[in-house]
């Protein structure tokens, strides 16, 4: 069976700990579904990538990604690195920007996502995708003009060991984008605020750092970074939009925290019932702030 390590690692692939819904407990390659209700690396099949396409093409995801290409600035020419690419939408976007003289190399840690970012960027011999660590890219030392890394350093114990590696990859005077959610943040309307809190303290435990945001910037300095600016985001709905952040995460939310930190299975579905009976009465709101973290390498 999956670790949680397992579970954390293919939640960190997916867009704003987004859901994918496999059947519960399903066999697949010899591994179970994760107990939290989305699916490890092997257990991944046409209908799980799907599903992930289509949590890449929301509305704020894609918001997010205008947002995350606007701070690179990628020229043309430019030889970009993909920390934690996915299923390589950013990738393919980014390509388009640093056109035939430019190059994209992809790099993540699960076989199923840069299996999809592959197929995605078929027939761009300048775009390439390998497997790895972010505590360990496989790249050369001083070999990208610049770097993107969205959520993922939230999902990594060793934030440190991460931002070092994006410094050894870039070029002297290169420059970084890190994008990271201040899960703290969040302000979601519930008529049983004890139970939101559980509910969201609960979730916290989905990921390695559940506020990096606050210590991002002196870490980022002590890595080497210089000229580190932070720009903050905020993502909010006052309506049910499937394409908003706040809607699209209730499945993911419901089925994780089921008994953790005293939250029950019922109390779980309970949440994310009221929460759909909040939209449909026009009463829903969510709001939370993500971080976009800019740097430069010295030169």
């Amino acid at each position: 069976m999956p670790t949680s390590a397992d579970c954390q690692e293919t939640m960190r692939a997916l867009p704003g700990g987004l859901p994918i819904t496999p059947r519960r407990g399903e066999v697949r390659g010899g591994e179970r579904a994760c107990q939290t209700g989305r699916v490890t690396q092997t257990a991944f099949d046409e209908e799980t990538g799907r599903q992930l396409e289509a949590l890449y093409r929301i509305g704020d995801v894609v918001r997010r990604r205008g947002l995350v290409r606007s701070s690179l600035a990628a020229a043309p020419g430019e030889r970009i690195l993909d920390v934690g690419c996915g299923p390589g939408f950013l990738s393919a976007e980014l390509h388009q920007e640093v056109g035939p003289a430019g190059s994209v190399v992809g790099v993540d840690s699960s076989p199923a996502m840069l299996a999809l970012a592959a197929r995605r960027c078929q027939g761009r011999k300048n775009v390439t995708f390998h497997k790895g660590d972010g505590t360990s890219l496989p790249v050369a030392d001083a070999s990208f003009d610049a770097a993107v890394c969205v959520q993922v350093l939230e999902y990594v114990a060793d934030t440190p060991a991460a931002l070092r590696e994006l410094y050894r990859a870039l070029r002297p005077g290169g420059r970084v984008v890190v994008w990271d959610i201040d899960w703290a943040t969040v302000s979601w309307h519930s008529m049983d605020p004890a139970r939101m809190a559980r509910v969201l303290e609960a979730w916290d435990e989905h990921l390695a750092h559940p506020s990096l945001p606050r210590v991002l910037a002196p870490a980022m300095r002590s890595a080497g970074f210089q000229d580190v600016r932070m720009e903050p985001h905020p993502f909010a709905s006052a309506r049910f939009d499937p394409g908003s952040y706040g809607v699209a995460i209730i499945p993911a939310i419901s089925s994780f925290v089921s008994g953790r930190r005293g939250v029950s299975g019922d109390e779980a579905k309970a949440w994310a019932s009221e929460q759909n009976n909040l939209g449909e009465r026009g009463e829903f709101y969510f709001a939370s702030l993500q971080f976009c973290f800019l740097g430069t390498r010295s030169s």
